[in-house]
């Protein structure tokens, strides 16, 4: 299921931005090539966040509407040969932000689950870290004597 829609697109850029869409040159955005090309940059989105979130994710976020518009309006740009300078800031700063979200350094920021008992909200907070590593090699008594 893509993150966002052709009325997503209008809605964030005007109808203007689908002449990127535009196969045959008649003036109409293709449909069937944005609904493509929705669903690819959503696979795109979702191989950044699988890294740090369980998939599919338990509601639609106005952020990764914006960042499918964006990456899908780049290859289809690029795919007709009108590509931008626009359309590549646009794309190059999504990857930014998708690759800090895998990495840890940015978050969606996901409603709190919902207790199916007392349907309120769980609470959440920070999880533990927990580090463990193997036995020390090198220790005074294994290097005393060298």
């Amino acid at each position: 299921m893509a993150y966002a829609t052709q009325d997503d697109i209008v809605t964030l850029y005007s109808e203007d931005a689908l002449f990127v869409a535009d196969r045959d040159d008649d003036g109409v955005a293709d449909a069937v090539a944005i609904d493509r090309a929705l669903d690819y940059a959503s696979g795109e989105i979702d191989s950044y966040l699988a890294a740090r979130y369980t998939l599919p994710l338990p509601t639609a976020l106005p952020l990764l509407s914006q960042f499918c518009v964006d990456i899908a309006l780049y290859r289809l740009a690029l795919a007709r040969d009108v590509l931008t300078e626009e359309h590549r800031r646009r794309y190059e700063d999504t990857l930014k932000h998708l690759k800090d979200i895998a990495r840890g350094v940015a978050a969606l920021n996901l409603p709190a689950p919902i207790d199916p008992e007392t349907g309120a909200a769980e609470e959440t907070g920070p999880n533990a870290v927990l580090i463990t590593g193997p036995e020390r090699v090198f220790t005074r008594d294994r290097m005393r004597g060298l």
